[in-house]
């Protein structure tokens, strides 16, 4: 009986063993959580926000893990995005962000991280669609009679933002750059407001994501000048990019991505890269993309690594050209 019990012994802890030993399940990693964090560094209603809810359905069932969205928005991003960084390199905390991420540690004094060494890129998710829109009682109908008359009223004209250094502010500073036109820049606390201030004449004009003012646009609210992209928009097919209105080196691109803390070990990346571009193929997040004007991208992690870097560096250059700071 003793020997039998000792075998029993043997065999369970020989059993525990192999148990512990085994190799983590193909979700992320090995681990007891069963919740994945996916941190939206924006406030809900925003095109972050709104692309990590859309992704984050279709990462629950191909991770098999639950994808929760924890909104943590502050200081152009930097309050959720600090919160990601010194998360666990695990797979179990990820993140979504636009190209304000690459635009924040030029207009502030300093952030707490690094925007390229302490952030994991996994993948471009996407691309915004910008539209320059106009109140309609400005006279001007296209690019180039604007361009005309804010040359013959420099420093008259204005252009409002969601924000000093924001990416409407910097997309549109980069218009007045190109044109070469005087137009003064009023910031506003967001998109809302600066949609409703344009329509309501308070300021000439703006840089909105076409999603939220297309349907202001069709009722005549506002009045679309050109679109901010490299081709012309399904939901806007009448109106011109801006390279077609006669800008030929315009090119400012926002994008949304998937992100990580820094330093993510390889298998962890490739298995999170595979999972969303899996998710975008699927109909609910392709119809979601469309219906918000942004276009599916869907970049390796050196794709999405090469476009933070280069954008550091592109978006940074237009904040210098712009003069936008925050204290």
């Amino acid at each position: 009986m003793k020997a039998r019990r000792m075998a029993l012994v043997v065999f369970v802890g020989l059993m525990h063993a192999a148990l512990v030993f085994m190799p983590a399940p193909a979700s992320v990693q090995a681990g007891e959580s069963n919740t994945i964090r996916l941190i939206a560094p924006n406030a809900p209603g925003s095109s972050v926000d709104f692309t990590a809810r859309l992704m984050s359905n279709g990462l629950s069932k191909v991770l098999g893990k639950n994808v929760v969205v924890e909104n943590l928005p502050g200081a152009g991003g930097v309050v959720g995005t600090q919160q990601l960084v010194k998360a666990p390199k695990d797979g179990f905390t990820i993140g979504m962000c636009s190209d304000n991420h690459v635009i924040t540690p030029h207009i502030y004094k300093s952030v707490p991280f690094d925007p390229l060494k302490d952030i994991t890129p996994i993948s471009i998710l996407g691309v915004n669609t910008f539209v320059l829109v106009a109140n309609p009682q400005l006279p001007a109908s296209n690019i180039q009679e604007l361009i005309k008359l804010a040359k013959s009223k420099p420093g008259k004209l204005t252009y409002g933002s969601a924000g000093n250094g924001s990416a409407l502010h910097l997309a549109t500073a980069l218009f007045t750059s190109e044109a070469d036109v005087d137009i003064n820049h009023v910031a506003f606390k967001g998109g809302g407001e600066l949609a409703a201030n344009i329509m309501g004449g308070h300021v000439d004009m703006g840089v909105l994501g076409l999603s939220s003012v297309q349907a202001n646009i069709k009722a005549g609210k506002l009045r679309a000048l050109a679109v901010l992209a490299s081709k012309r928009s399904a939901n806007l097919p009448d109106v011109p990019t801006i390279v077609e209105a006669g800008l030929p080196k315009y090119d400012y691109t926002s994008w949304i991505a998937l992100t990580a803390p820094g330093n993510l070990p390889k298998s962890i990346v490739d298995r999170l890269n595979a999972a969303a571009l899996e998710v975008l193929k699927s109909k609910e997040v392709r119809e979601g993309f469309a219906a918000q004007s942004i276009e599916i991208v869907g970049s390796t992690p050196e794709e999405a690594r090469r476009m933070f870097e280069t954008d550091f560096v592109k978006k940074g250059e237009i904040v210098k050209k712009s003069g936008a700071k925050v204290d």
